[in-house]
């Protein structure tokens, strides 16, 4: 009987690369992308008690004194004028200036804050060059009346500046039941600063041009 004769296998040789552990591969972050609108006012509903927001409370008690010592101003300057339009500028915005001091009483209220005013340094001495004005001019001119104008509009453009920023503020601290109040004094300062160009425009710059010294 013939004897088996044993083979033997030859080794099968794997693919290169089979079965070995996969080398970790590098990928580049995903870049961050902008936070959402929800994210967003998760941070805002957070930010009560910020430094931020003690900023923002001690600017809206600025803004108050300001626009209760112009309820005290503008009928100086009503009376100095002599333009029956500017005068009646100066009167129509001081029952408008009445109302920014309500509407800023609401805010502090909103806020959970009693309403507090605090001496805005700005405001007085733009007010204070105003009164310089009045001194330095002559009484019944339109000179006087230009410098009045002059006088109303560094008032109104201090304000729109004020409230501009404070209505972004608001916004960013997510109060925007504020940021609307302040957006609506906002509207009204810019309109109070437009009329004051038109009335310059239309006679007292062109009158006072005509005027000469004594």
């Amino acid at each position: 009987m013939a004897k088996a004769v044993a083979t033997k296998k030859a080794p099968v040789k794997s693919a290169p690369g089979k079965g070995a552990a996969p080398k970790p591969t590098t990928s580049k972050s995903a870049p961050k992308s902008a936070p959402s609108a929800s994210t967003r006012s998760a941070k805002q509903a957070t930010n009560n008690g910020s430094m931020l927001e003690e900023f923002f409370a001690g600017e809206l008690k600025d803004i108050y004194w300001a626009e209760k010592h112009l309820v005290k101003t503008l009928p100086k300057m009503q009376k100095a004028a002599t333009s029956p339009a500017l005068q009646q500028a100066f009167a129509d915005h001081l029952e408008t200036t009445k109302t920014h001091v309500s509407r800023l009483e609401e805010v502090f209220a909103l806020m959970g804050k009693k309403p507090q005013a605090k001496k805005c340094d700005a405001m007085a001495g733009i007010t204070e060059e105003g009164s310089g004005i009045i001194d330095e001019t002559e009484k019944g001119t339109a000179t006087r009346d230009v410098g009045l104008v002059l006088a109303g509009q560094k008032v109104e453009h201090y304000e729109i500046s004020t409230y501009g920023g404070l209505a972004q503020l608001a916004r960013t601290l997510g109060k925007n039941d504020v940021a609307e109040l302040l957006e609506a004094t906002l509207g009204e300062e810019k309109e109070a600063d437009s009329l004051l160009t038109q009335i310059a425009e239309n006679n007292i710059n062109y009158q006072a041009s005509e005027e000469k010294e004594d």
